[in-house]
């Protein structure tokens, strides 16, 4: 092992976290803990890692319950795509196949999870290269714009061979998570300080990627019925979930008239997106209809903002506040 291998070893061994997940070797709560990592920040995911393996402990007892519990566990943390992938991987196998390529073929299962997986659980040598692994490496040998090819290549030379896999790819993301950050790297703290050719420009390895971000106007109609709030299953990017009716803001007129009322502007809100920002104009009415408890169906974040923008209409009929979405869901335009 070379010295600096041993040096990032040693600083992990000293350094790292406390993580509910760190150190586990059950390969579902593995999965379960990367899914969750793939879009939410750890402290974020803690609570919902917890909460999802306190319901579904299995792989077992997540196949065997239904798509609408997994999502309602699921609701807050958001991407709730992931959620879905995972109820179908459970569908597909009863044990999690412990290579990586098998592990590649599953629902939802990119490089990234699938090495992390197969290194930590079943201690395959293979290279988990996720943001943190590339911004380290990017740094450390002073790569601009490394392809994420050479960088698996890179990554899966450096694996040391007197190490289980899972615990060097746990050292060099933490390393990235907590010194060699995107902004302001610790450069002070880091173990392989001596070694970096990109500490001087940290801000130029790697280069910063540019994502175009569209913005697209939507409207939600908010219908209080008798018993409650109309919802519907809803498809598109929240497919399994439930919310009030969102589409085109030029659909408005017609909708409205489908459903035989008038409603009238209650605010907006604006929900972002990987690729995309949302800006939502929410309208109300009073429905002849039923309607339903919002709070017994699983929501996406983006609804439980629109029903919180339409609070004084639905005040009389006692709808509370929804826990995972700011008050009013955004700051005033």
């Amino acid at each position: 092992m070379e010295a600096w291998q041993a040096a990032l070893l040693a600083w992990y061994r000293e350094n790292a976290r406390p993580l509910p997940w760190r150190g586990e070797k059950d390969p579902y709560r593995i999965l379960v803990s990367e899914v969750l990592l793939q879009q939410t920040q750890v402290r974020q995911a803690i609570p919902y890692y917890r909460r999802f393996l306190e319901r579904f402990p299995t792989l077992k007892a997540l196949r065997e319950a239904p798509l609408e519990e997994v999502l309602r566990v699921w609701q807050g943390a958001g991407y709730y795509r992931r959620a879905v992938h995972l109820h179908r991987l459970a569908q597909q196998v009863e044990a999690l196949p412990q290579g990586f390529a098998e592990l590649l073929r599953l629902p939802g299962l990119g490089p990234y999870t699938a090495a992390a997986v197969a290194s930590m659980a079943f201690g395959e040598r293979v290279a988990a290269v996720d943001g943190n692994v590339r911004r380290v490496l990017a740094r450390l040998f002073a790569l601009e714009t490394p392809s994420a090819k050479a960088l698996q290549r890179l990554a899966q030379s450096l694996l040391p061979e007197e190490v289980h896999p899972g615990e060097w790819n746990q050292a060099l993301m933490e390393l990235g998570a907590t010194v060699c950050l995107p902004r302001e790297p610790l450069c002070g703290a880091c173990p392989l300080a001596s070694l970096c050719l990109g500490k001087e420009s940290s801000q130029r390895y790697p280069l910063p990627q540019r994502r175009k971000v569209r913005e697209e106007r939507l409207a939600a109609l908010v219908l209080l019925g008798r018993r409650g709030v109309y919802l519907e299953r809803l498809e598109g990017r929240f497919q399994g979930l439930y919310g009030v009716p969102l589409f085109p803001a030029q659909e408005l007129p017609a909708r409205a008239e489908a459903f035989g009322v008038a409603p009238r502007f209650l605010g907006e809100v604006r929900h972002a997106l990987t690729h995309r920002r949302l800006l939502v104009e929410v309208h109300g009415a009073l429905w002849e209809g039923e309607g339903e408890d919002p709070k017994a169906r699983p929501l996406p974040k983006l609804m439980e903002k629109v029903l919180r923008q339409a609070l004084p209409l639905l005040a009389h009929e006692g709808v509370v506040s929804f826990p995972h979405a700011k008050p009013h869901g955004v700051e005033p335009l």
